[in-house]
């Protein structure tokens, strides 16, 4: 297979992890104590106030290979209420999003004591999203009506939202992405789909007593893409270890696609692995994130993410008496 058939299945493969370019991609961030970046009703639902900056890049030493950075923050405001802000910056070859998301959750505690966490969260996030596609560098010799040489963008706004229960250890999230119908023009000869709808699921439960030395947590995501059909799953497992400064943990994802691009030598089904290395250290946060995509057509070199986070006081004096990894 030539190179250009290579990277044409390829960014086949690539939609399917990331469910097409449509306000911030769903990678593994979540699973580095970041639940906010998929799911709206997270924000302000720890015992601490949160700001996380990622930054991750793909196929080390591929010209023009996608590079992504986000930055969020959610904090708790009274009793109920909670607000958080997202930016992003995706790049992805000729291709580019930037935009930002703002975000109203609240929360209903259903517990006897303010000591036990029973928790049902609702959030919605109002997003604007700049979509641009740079025809500068186009060979202009190779004649086509529709590229017309020039930096060619749009802007959209959509909206998320979705809803959390958390109670003790176990928490669940359901979360809808671009809720609302967009017609994006993609060029000067027509639009693209206008349902971006997305539906995410996710569910985890953390194994051991509250103050043990280690917690494991198990967890799985579901996503699916409403005008496409697809569809793919995350398998989870994390493992905490509670240190005198904070604590140590880590990560395994598996991620697999239920759909299919083919190729010349049949047809290939994203699967890719990701560890996922952590340290807590008093209100810091650091993790590494790297994924490694198997099968017949891939670029050799995996994905790198590092999250950088800060973990101050807000909303609660301390934290709940129970072992919930995503709320303490």
């Amino acid at each position: 297979m030539n190179m250009k058939k290579t990277y044409v299945v390829l960014l086949l493969l690539l939609s399917q992890m990331a469910f097409s370019q449509d306000g911030i991609p769903v990678y593994s961030d979540y699973l580095s104590d970041n639940l906010y970046l998929l799911h709206p009703s997270m924000a302000g639902a720890a015992s601490y106030n949160q700001v996380r900056l990622t930054a991750r890049s793909q196929w080390g030493g591929v010209e023009d290979a996608p590079k992504m950075q986000t930055l969020n923050y959610n904090t708790r405001v009274g009793e109920s209420s909670a607000i958080g802000a997202i930016f992003f910056n995706d790049k992805n070859g000729y291709h580019s999003q930037t935009g930002g998301y703002l975000t109203y959750a609240h929360h209903l505690k259903f517990s006897r004591s303010d000591a036990d966490l029973n928790q049902l969260s609702f959030g919605i996030s109002f997003g604007l999203i700049q979509s641009r596609l740079d025809e500068t560098n186009f060979d202009p010799e190779d004649f086509d009506p529709i590229i017309a040489g020039i930096i060619q963008s749009s802007s959209y706004f959509n909206i998320d939202a979705g809803v959390s229960y958390n109670f003790l250890n176990f928490s669940s999230h359901f979360t809808i992405k671009n809720i609302i119908f967009q017609n994006r023009k993609i060029n000067d000869e027509g639009y693209e789909s206008n349902n971006q709808r997305k539906y995410l699921i996710s569910a985890a439960y953390a194994i051991g007593q509250n103050g043990a030395t280690w917690t494991y947590e198990p967890s799985f995501l579901v996503q699916f893409a409403e005008s496409s059909g697809e569809q793919a799953f995350d398998i989870n497992f994390k493992a905490y270890r509670k240190m005198d400064f904070g604590r140590l943990w880590g990560a395994l994802s598996y991620r697999r696609s239920l759909d299919g691009a083919e190729y010349v030598g049949g047809t290939q089904k994203l699967q890719y692995i990701t560890p996922i290395v952590g340290i807590n250290f008093n209100k810091f946060m650091f993790a590494y994130t790297y994924s490694i995509q198997t099968g017949e057509v891939k670029f050799d070199g995996g994905y790198h993410q590092i999250t950088l986070g800060f973990n101050f006081l807000g909303g609660r004096d301390a934290p709940y008496e129970c072992n919930c990894p995503a709320i303490n």
